[in-house]
């Protein structure tokens, strides 16, 4: 892909550290990569809770990861404070999350084809039966519930291991709403509705207009449901991790 996005800035709003494998494909690609963690990830908002669950961690078939970012908190929340056990079955949403997780050392990980999401993992033969088994289901503060619904509802024990919060940034944005004024950003990848709104409302009313008109590049078609109702003009779905990505990226301004 060499050359193939020269000229074109891209922003990549990306929790800190979750953005740089993509940020160096756009540069070897030519292009400019502008990080801006529009998410900061906070520590857990119980750690005498998720310390309890971790202690026992041995007592649960299945260990599942919902995103890149519970993948990299969760695992080292594990190790600060013992070994992961043998015997604990690993499951991550998709392609990227599993990425994640070889990237902590964790292989060997069940997840599903493209498009990754809890109800893909769910629909997996070896989450079918399921009946008295034990759930860890690794995830931020908060968040969606169909996973644990699901698999509840098959006769599992679930349990949540929140192992991070999100919270919204305060960052000079400067120089992104210079860029905005100029027409000097060509895209936007975002791995989340959450970072989308937090990006609006940290630019401002005067420059989110000009925001809405780039072309958002977003993981998964829920993400691009969420930019077109915040009124992002374009969106465009590339399932399968940073690779992905950045293919998409080289296609979309091929044809510009």
């Amino acid at each position: 892909m060499e050359n193939l996005l020269r000229g074109c800035a891209i922003l990549i709003i990306r929790p800190a550290g979750l953005g740089d494998a993509l940020a160096n494909m756009v540069r070897q690609a030519g292009g400019e990569a502008l990080l801006l963690p529009t998410i900061d990830i906070l520590p857990a908002p119980r750690p005498a809770r998720l310390a309890m669950l971790i202690a026992r961690l041995q007592s649960f078939d299945w260990a599942i990861f919902v995103s890149p970012t519970a993948a990299r908190e969760g695992i080292r929340s594990v190790r600060t404070r013992r070994r992961w056990p043998p015997g604990v079955r690993i499951a991550a949403v998709g392609r990227g999350t599993a990425e994640a997780l070889e990237e902590m050392g964790i292989g060997d990980s069940l997840y599903p084809d493209a498009p990754g999401d809890s109800e893909a993992l769910a629909a997996m033969p070896e989450l079918q039966d399921i009946v008295g088994q034990n759930v860890a289901i690794f995830r931020g503060d908060g968040g969606r519930e169909t996973l644990g619904r699901m698999l509840a509802g098959r006769g599992a024990r679930v349990e949540y291991a929140e192992c991070y919060r999100r919270a919204r940034p305060a960052l000079d944005m400067t120089e992104l709403r210079a860029r905005c004024q100029d027409g000097a950003l060509q895209a936007i990848c975002a791995a989340s509705g959450e970072a989308l709104r937090n990006l609006l409302d940290m630019t401002g009313a005067v420059d989110a207009p000009r925001l809405r008109e780039t072309p958002v590049f977003v993981p998964h078609p829920r993400v691009a449901e969420t930019a077109c109702d915040l009124g992002f003009s374009r969106a465009i779905v590339a399932i399968g991790g940073d690779n992905a990505t950045a293919t998409a990226l080289a296609a979309f301004f091929a044809k510009v």
